[in-house]
């Protein structure tokens, strides 16, 4: 076994503890791209997978009109996370589907997916993203 064989080994038996990189969503129609934005992290799409007619190019569910025209590849959909320890908080999280933003945290599994929680009041919901090499 090579050098590099030997540290793809270690690669996939210890997880990453960073959220910064690329990530697929849960649905599989796009790609954020989570990265530091100062003091914080933060995410933009990267790519959007979805394909067809009727996916919109812009922020067409924006509730501010005169940002419905922002393209998607390049918006930001998540952003103010700070870590706490395994967990960053204090985030929100945009889904420009529906045009709401939502209080997020993000958390590593223990196999190195994502766990994107967003809430309303009490009501929380999580979905598991995964990371592209």
């Amino acid at each position: 076994m090579g050098f590099s064989s030997a540290l793809l080994l270690l690669a996939a038996a210890f997880p990453a503890t960073t959220i910064e990189g690329s990530w697929l969503t849960d649905d599989q129609k796009g790609v954020v791209q989570i990265a530091p934005c100062g003091t914080h992290m933060c995410g933009r799409i990267a790519r959007v997978l979805d394909k067809g007619p009727n996916v919109p190019a812009t922020d067409v569910n924006n509730p501010d009109p005169r940002l419905r025209r922002q393209p998607i590849v390049g918006l930001q959909t998540l952003w103010g996370f700070t870590r706490d320890g395994s967990v960053w908080k204090g985030g929100r999280a945009y889904d420009p589907k529906s045009g709401q933003s939502y209080r997020s945290t993000l958390e590593l599994y223990p196999d190195g997916a994502l766990k994107v929680t967003g809430c309303v009041l009490f009501l929380c919901q999580s979905r598991r993203w995964t990371r592209i090499r």
